[in-house]
């Protein structure tokens, strides 16, 4: 009878829920899991050849569905990753939303992403930020598709119910195809910051695009420096680097972390978890990466992702380099954040 007087008043006592709502540990509904390059290129290749960009459908983008959140096209529950694909010739046409958003590049080049009017050349390894609230749109001028990982906070902006989205122009405001965008040529030399933006404040990077010749070259310098004997790696053979907001310092969004690690062949991460979730591409190279209870051999292109508070190693089998991105940022800022590493086995 009181559960029933409960129920009709739209109530739920506590003691019945508290397992689930409390638990010892964070337990998400998110599975790891792995999805092969050879795989998703394919499908997005049919998908160009069948599907139109343009507005209704807006973005060819497959996104990464989680196989424990439900059907839903979610990587976790916080973020959205997908496969996005231009053909030649092709333009996406300009919108913006209030989901933060980025691109990375594993293979390919010959398109630009109009970001309010700045032109950004995407490269191969290049990573390219669209923050919340900024037109953009994208033109293909190769003779040669491409495709690309979009990484949004999407899943996290649904949640939260703070979700707005406006229609652009038809097609790029600017069909312009310069080697660096407007934002790198004032925002792009280290350790340096124009004065006239100095004071901005904004909620993202003004830097547009973080170039792979820069990350290469951060990463073979912290594993030459370990050749030496001096610091700079995080552990034996694993050389890392965040990408930053050169106006703060702190991350390029406030809900996304990007950063990128090399492992030397035969090196091996300890095993590590964190509160939040991640999404990793594999660059170049093989690694054997074990998230919870699952194992798989990855190669070029294939990305996995490690729900919050699962567990994950990573070997490589080779030289190996990963792109990571993760929702940290808001764990961060909501005092949530907790991280667990365990010393290496080997």
């Amino acid at each position: 009878m009181l559960y029933r007087d409960f129920d009709k008043a739209g109530l739920v006592p506590l003691w019945t829920e508290i397992g689930d709502l409390m638990p010892m540990a964070p337990r998400s509904a998110a599975q790891p899991h792995a999805w092969r390059w050879s795989d998703l290129l394919p499908l997005a290749e049919e998908s160009g050849r069948l599907v139109p960009v343009g507005r209704g459908g807006e973005r060819r983008a497959i996104a990464l569905a989680n196989p424990g959140l439900g059907g839903a096209p979610y990587a976790t529950p916080t973020l959205w990753a997908a496969i996005q694909y231009l053909c030649p010739g092709e333009v996406a046409p300009e919108h913006r939303h209030t989901q933060n958003a980025f691109r990375f590049v594993v293979e390919g080049e010959g398109v630009w992403t109009v970001v309010d009017g700045d032109p950004v050349a995407m490269r191969r390894g290049d990573l390219l930020l669209t923050p919340g609230w900024h037109f953009h749109g994208h033109h293909n001028i190769a003779t040669e598709p491409m495709a690309w990982l979009d990484g949004l906070d999407i899943p996290f902006v649904h949640a939260t119910e703070t979700a707005f989205f406006e229609f652009g122009p038809e097609t790029v405001t600017s069909t312009q195809t310069p080697d660096r965008s407007r934002a790198e040529r004032l925002w792009g030399h280290p350790g340096i910051a124009p004065l006239s933006e100095v004071d901005r404040g904004g909620a993202a990077s003004p830097l547009a695009a973080y170039r792979w010749e820069h990350t290469d070259r951060a990463l073979a310098d912290q594993l030459a420096l370990e050749d030496a004997g001096h610091r700079g790696v995080v552990e034996p053979g694993h050389a890392a680097i965040r990408f930053t907001d050169p106006s703060t310092g702190g991350d390029v969004m406030s809900t996304i972390r990007t950063e990128f690690h090399r492992l030397r062949a035969g090196a091996s991460t300890a095993p590590r978890r964190e509160v939040g979730s991640a999404v990793w591409q594999v660059f170049t190279g093989t690694a054997t990466v074990t998230v919870g209870d699952a194992t798989w051999t990855l190669g070029t292109g294939d990305l996995f992702v490690v729900p919050s508070w699962q567990e994950l190693t990573i070997g490589a089998d080779e030289d190996v380099d990963l792109f990571r991105f993760s929702d940290t940022p808001i764990f961060e800022r909501l005092r949530q954040d907790r991280v667990q590493v365990k010393e290496a086995t080997s």
